[in-house]
């Protein structure tokens, strides 16, 4: 039986890895290059103008946020991660900042005209008691939106890693249960959701983010060093198995891109919108 890595319960990963100082900055510097693509889709979904008071969930190092308070919103953040709070005050000091919890949220009903969570959902144990609560705060013609990189149906380097680690991890490492990284990415999922919860007007777009490098391994890298569940996986791994890992992820970013000596590699994502009924 595989046993899973240090924790037996996804939210305990989850906090636990997102506390690390390392892992969240390596995150906001490097991972993120590709999320920050999809801030300006976010901020257009929630039709953001001046005076729109915003509240950014699973908020991280402050991106999102970042851009809502550029298109003139009042901002306040939220994220269970001190290590990314404490980014997301210094990157953005004219938002509001809060320690809490997303599937709780300590605020008002009707008390914001726009929610956004960038990459947040996956990362949540219960993501319709998110999108539920989303739904409460938001005043009636509020607006919701939130991101989920594409899963290994595209080309993406999401892909390329668990591919990889499919092939050539070791099975007795495994992760606790939880959301998929990329279930709401579909739409046969995630409207569903969002009607039950008192959505309308769903829809979705592709945004083509994307990595420039100059490693060919550099994806395995930002995974290894950058994310919870991906780097919980590949910072378990034994030494032959997570060259093996990289050997293979080497290897698909050049059967796709090329041989250098630069890359640009995919990492898409979808963002998923709708309206407060």
């Amino acid at each position: 039986m595989a046993n899973f890595i240090e924790h037996d319960t996804f939210a305990a990963l989850e906090k636990r890895e997102w506390a690390d100082e390392n892992l969240a900055q390596s995150y906001a510097h490097v991972f993120a290059k590709a999320a920050d693509m999809v801030v300006p889709h976010l901020v257009k979904a929630v039709e953001t103008e001046t005076g729109t008071k915003a509240l950014d969930l699973c908020c991280g190092h402050g991106n999102v946020a970042a851009g809502l308070a550029r298109a003139g919103a009042r901002v306040t953040g939220l994220d269970f991660s001190p290590a990314m709070l404490d980014m997301a005050r210094a990157n953005v000091p004219e938002a509001m900042f809060i320690e809490g919890d997303a599937m709780d949220l300590d605020f008002d009903d009707a008390s914001f005209d726009a929610v956004t969570i960038g990459f947040g959902m996956p990362h949540v144990p219960d993501p319709p008691k998110v999108v539920a609560e989303a739904r409460r705060v938001l005043r009636p013609g509020g607006r919701l939106a939130f991101s989920v990189w594409c899963g290994p149906e595209v080309d993406t380097a999401l892909g390329y890693v668990f591919g990889a680690i499919e092939l050539f991890g070791d099975p007795d490492v495994a992760l606790p249960p939880g959301p998929g990284a990329n279930d709401y990415a579909d739409p046969a999922l995630a409207f569903p959701v969002l009607k039950a919860a008192g959505f309308t007007d769903c829809r979705q777009s592709l945004v083509a983010s994307e990595w420039r490098v100059d490693d060919p391994g550099a994806p395995y890298d930002f995974f290894l060093e950058g994310t919870a569940r991906g780097g919980a996986l590949l910072r378990s791994q034994p030494p032959e198995h997570a060259e093996a890992i990289r050997s293979a992820v080497v290897s698909k970013v050049l059967e796709k891109h090329g041989s250098g000596p630069q890359w640009t590699v995919p990492i898409p994502a979808i963002v998923t919108a709708a309206v407060a009924a």
